[in-house]
């Protein structure tokens, strides 16, 4: 372990001897993290080493048990976000706090509202959103209302808030963990284009080759505890694994040749209505996915995967189309029954459909099973069964909680989460495995387990669904690409047999395939 050192550099932001902690954890143990003025400094570490946590100390969320901040060579006191906020200190959160029942343009000046005799300024506001939004290529619909916009719109909106209050030492918490490809190197010229402007940024990631790209340091923490500070020029994906997770990392999934069996879900001409828009959001959608196989679904973000993986799950109703599971019609039947009938889901917003936060882990965990004869009685819950089950699982997938099963969801960090919902999903032996996002948020080490998980699950037979939006992802673990633009199937590609710049074309609508993909 390297021993850190308080150098007198012109440091704007210095969080010394930072140590927080929670009921059964040490978030953050003695840690130093020294921010220079015009720098982009990233932040990496595995899921729950404290990354979160820290910046949450600097935004005025947590207080910690120890250390100081200093801004500028001055201590400065930090108790809740509106300090930060006067310091101009701004943070994109991983999971953003948007009212869902406002619109963009109210979330965007909620707390910050120009004001004169007392009426709100919104057509100033309006104007002001308008030249920042074009200013930094972040198109937005400021009318519409949050709960209505994608989340990578979402994602847009948390960065104009920050940029209307003017601020310059700015925090983004896993920003691009929503955002597609072309969306991610928009976002990397913005943050070159700010730090230029003089603006300091800290980068949090789990991305190896954004913080390789974009970054000028690069302080890796490990459970807890500061491992090091590396110039990024002097440094290689390889050595950045190792320093977070403390062993080498295989960053290309291993998988040999897939072996497709019989239909296990077929889709016939799948019609869903957009709640956005008055055209449809899918439009007359045919596939197929066979046992032993993982087709992906690439494109762009808000082109109807959404919509399309919701109707599939009973989350949203169809127009029409025909929906069979294992030989059964399940276009007009339940969540709980698609459940049943051999699909498990992993979601794309794992807070509103993946779990109920305020529940325990193990509480979670049951979701779907707690009236199997396992877990219950003559109607009895078997709360040790139900606690040997999640320890289990917990051992198996590395899922990190203060308090082992007995840890509120909410409290987790937002990759142990996911990691949660992966091993709930995958372990409840489903032949159709729906995962939407799987990785999102994930390091490196994680993203290597559920690679190497859905590669298993496809050799034991599984037919996978995989929805991404991560080009790498979608290249390297698909045996099939279909890609969707504007809500149909635009082209069926062979990943060992295209490009991703061919594959860019395709998801951006530049290219086509002028055959109807029904495969």
């Amino acid at each position: 372990m390297e021993q850190q050192t308080v150098q007198n550099a012109p440091y704007v932001i210095e969080m010394l001897h930072i140590t927080k902690e929670f009921p059964g954890i040490k978030a953050n143990d003695d840690i130093t993290l020294q921010l220079k003025k015009g720098e982009i400094h990233a932040l990496l570490g595995e899921n729950g080493a404290g990354k979160s946590t820290l910046m949450s100390v600097l935004f005025g969320l947590y207080q910690p048990e120890k250390g100081e901040i200093r801004k500028n060579g001055q201590v400065v006191h930090i108790k809740d976000p509106n300090d930060a906020t006067a310091l101009n200190i701004g943070m994109v959160h991983q999971h953003f706090k948007l009212i869902e029942v406002f619109t963009v343009l109210d979330n965007i000046i909620l707390g910050a509202e120009d004001t004169k005799l007392g009426f709100i300024q919104k057509k100033e506001a309006r104007k002001k959103v308008a030249a920042l939004s074009e200013k930094y290529g972040l198109s937005i619909d400021m009318d519409a209302k949050v709960e209505d916009i994608t989340v990578g719109m979402q994602q847009r909106v948390e960065i104009l808030k920050m940029l209307y209050r003017d601020n310059d030492i700015l925090i983004f918490d896993e920003p691009t963990a929503v955002l597609t490809p072309q969306e991610i190197a928009e976002l990397m010229q913005i943050m070159r284009n700010l730090k230029a402007e003089g603006k300091s940024i800290l980068f949090i990631s789990h991305k190896l080759n954004e913080i390789m790209e974009v970054s000028d340091r690069v302080t890796v923490l490990r459970k807890g505890k500061y491992v090091g500070t590396v110039e990024t020029k002097d440094t290689d994906k390889a050595e950045l694994s190792r320093m977070m997770v403390g062993r080498p990392v295989q960053l290309v999934v291993d998988k040999g040749e897939a072996d497709p069996g019989d239909a296990v879900l077929k889709i016939e001409n799948l019609t869903v209505p957009s709640k956005l828009h008055k055209n449809n959001a899918v439009k007359n959608v045919s596939l197929t996915v066979h046992a032993g196989e993982i087709l992906c679904i690439a494109g762009i973000d808000g082109n109807g995967q959404t919509e399309f993986v919701h109707a599939l799950t009973g989350l949203e109703k169809a127009t029409s189309g025909k929906i069979t599971l294992c030989g059964h019609d399940i276009s007009r039947a339940s969540i709980l029954r698609r459940s049943q009938t051999g699909m498990s889901h992993i979601p794309e917003d794992r807070h509103k459909h993946g779990l109920v936060l305020d529940f325990t882990l193990e509480q979670n965990m049951v979701l779907q099973r707690y009236k199997e004869q396992r877990f219950q009685k003559l109607g009895f819950i078997k709360f040790a069964e139900i606690r040997k089950y999640t320890e289990d699982l917990i051992k198996k997938f590395d899922v990190r909680s203060g308090q082992g099963p007995v840890t509120k969801a909410r409290s987790m960090s937002g990759g142990n989460q996911q990691k949660a919902i992966v091993a709930r999903e995958l372990d409840r032996d489903m032949p159709l495995i729906v995962a939407v996002q799987p990785t999102r948020g994930l390091d490196v080490g994680a993203i290597e387990f559920i690679h190497s998980q859905l590669v298993k699950e496809r050799d034991e037979g599984k037919a996978v669904l995989l929805v991404s939006l991560e080009l790498e992802e979608v290249m390297n673990l698909s045996d099939r690409i279909l890609v969707m633009y504007e809500g149909e199937i635009v082209g069926e590609l062979d990943p060992k047999a295209t490009t991703a710049e061919e594959l860019g074309l395709y998801m951006a609508g530049a290219k086509r395939q002028d055959k109807g993909v029904t495969a």
